[in-house]
């Protein structure tokens, strides 16, 4: 399962809640996807296809959502979609 926790621009910012316990966020676009870990601080993880301007401004991006991806994280494994 891949929810969407959200959009923003051409931006889609999800998780595979499966993949690995460590709270994580995922962000594709046509461009290319990537793989931002946020504990114990934000960083990237993975990626392909992003250049590193858009490498940088995803890590803003993520860094200005992080409360919301916890949150939902959270939700999600409580909900029983994991």
């Amino acid at each position: 399962m891949s929810p969407t926790v959200f959009k923003e621009g051409k931006y889609r910012f999800y998780f595979f809640s499966k993949e690995e316990m460590r709270i994580h966020i995922h962000v594709i676009s046509q461009d290319g996807e990537a793989k931002f870990w946020l504990e114990p601080i934000i960083a990237l993880a993975n990626y392909s296809g992003f250049s590193k301007k858009q490498l940088n401004f995803l890590q803003k991006i993520v860094e200005k959502h992080k409360n919301e991806i916890i949150k939902k994280w959270k939700e999600h494994l409580k909900s029983g979609n994991n």
